[in-house]
């Protein structure tokens, strides 16, 4: 079986204006418990904001978190993919692009967010799978 991203992404995706301030990005991640957040401005630009750029271009660099806007040092363009994509075709622009999140577009509209981790998960559903048929051969 060939499994896609839809099956595997997370839908609950939470987005960040990129007229917010790096400290209000960062509260929201805190409060979540997540690494990054999609960013999704009014005029339908993308971007990613993770723990990584802020310690990055804001800790590093002795910014104000509550000056910086996260537009400011957000990822910007991403690598995106549908839900309809292949895990092993997720992995492999996640290694192209040197990323570990890819937002999830269908139609325009930012549907999900799969991981790296999300990858090694789907990978050990189908090892499992491929070991518990190759289990039922032999019986």
């Amino acid at each position: 079986m060939v499994y896609k991203v839809g099956d595997f992404m997370t839908k609950d995706v939470l987005i960040v204006d990129p007229e917010a301030t790096v400290f209000e990005a960062a509260k929201k991640m805190v409060e979540k418990d997540i690494g990054s957040l999609v960013v999704r401005g009014e005029k339908g630009e993308l971007g990613i904001i993770t723990e990584r750029d802020i310690l990055r271009r804001v800790v590093a660099e002795e910014k104000d978190p509550r000056k910086v806007k996260v537009r400011e040092i957000m990822s910007s363009p991403v690598i995106t993919c549908t839900p309809e994509t292949t895990i092993d075709e997720a992995a492999a622009l996640m290694a192209m692009g040197r990323v570990r999140r890819l937002p999830v577009v269908d139609n325009d509209k930012v549907v999900g967010i799969i991981t790296a981790y999300d990858v090694a998960r789907a990978r050990k559903v189908e090892m499992e799978k491929s070991y518990s048929i190759f289990l039922d051969i032999l019986k």
